[in-house]
């Protein structure tokens, strides 16, 4: 390997990544602190006005029945989460320095474009607790287009989308969908392995092999410095043509979300666009 290419890969696994880490945990989706401090106090308000007064037995066997009977869907309601802003999704579909790594029919009603980080701990709670199911709701069933874009905050995560993208077999090309999910699927669920790892080559390396890499191929990917300026080229066109500024950050049917979304919630945002 030259002195560049040792430089290169010094840049995207050595501790330097572990101190950006902190600032990408910190900038991941500030929102959801907000989120998570407002549904406490909901929490907390509706379960002081839903304490009944002690009630005789005939009473309680009656409320039990009627709740045995009433419908579960009844029983919970869904608020849907703001848009942050509109985007052009006519803009946001065309090509960029990447292509596309989408699933999906090409022509479904909805559309979404996730804009993630690998060591974004929010980004990894969507695709370890919401990304499955729906995909198999809507994406597998035509409603649903899903893309994702590489949006890394710091070396080793780019680290990371660069050997996502990277044919383990012959470097020299690039993954289609079918091998690039997949991947992305490892980094997130073994996310604590490799993301703070204090050795971030070794922990990457051996998550790359799982996927097939051998040191040489690993080594040849993450020295590709074409394929890291598009990397950062997809950030930087997400940053200043459609506002993306946390991750995740969802581009739907033209509107801008940002933050985790459990599987209720997107669910309910997708149907009331269909």
């Amino acid at each position: 390997m030259s002195l560049s290419e040792m430089s290169l890969m010094k840049r995207l696994l050595t501790g330097v990544a572990v101190a950006a880490l902190a600032v990408t945990l910190a900038a991941c989706s500030d929102e959801k602190k907000e989120e998570t401090a407002k549904a406490s106090e909901t929490t907390t308000s509706e379960t002081a006005s839903a304490t009944p007064a002690p009630a005789t037995t005939s009473e309680t066997t009656a409320a039990t029945t009627e709740t045995a009977q009433a419908p579960a869907a009844e029983t919970r309601s869904v608020e849907l989460p703001s848009s942050e802003g509109s985007v052009d999704m006519a803009e946001v579909l065309k090509a960029g320095a990447l292509p596309d790594m989408a699933l999906g029919e090409a022509n479904a009603p909805v559309t979404i474009v996730e804009y993630m980080s690998t060591t974004c701990p929010h980004c990894a709670a969507f695709h370890n607790n919401t990304f499955d199911a729906i995909k198999t709701k809507y994406v597998d069933s035509g409603k649903v287009r899903f893309i994702v874009r590489e949006f890394p905050f710091d070396p080793r995560a780019a680290a990371a989308f660069m050997l996502a993208r990277c044919n383990p077999q012959d470097t020299t090309k690039l993954n289609e969908a079918a091998q690039y999910f997949p991947m992305i699927s490892m980094l997130m669920k073994q996310q604590e392995t490799w993301a703070a790892a204090q050795d971030g080559r070794e922990a990457l390396l051996q998550m790359s092999k799982l996927a097939g890499f051998t040191q040489e191929s690993f080594q040849a990917c993450l020295t590709n410095q074409k394929l890291l300026d598009d990397v950062n080229a997809v950030r930087e066109r997400g940053a200043k043509e459609f506002g993306v500024a946390a991750t995740p950050t969802f581009l739907i049917n033209g509107k801008r979300y940002s933050g985790d979304m459990s599987v209720d919630t997107m669910s309910a945002l997708i149907d009331s666009m269909l």
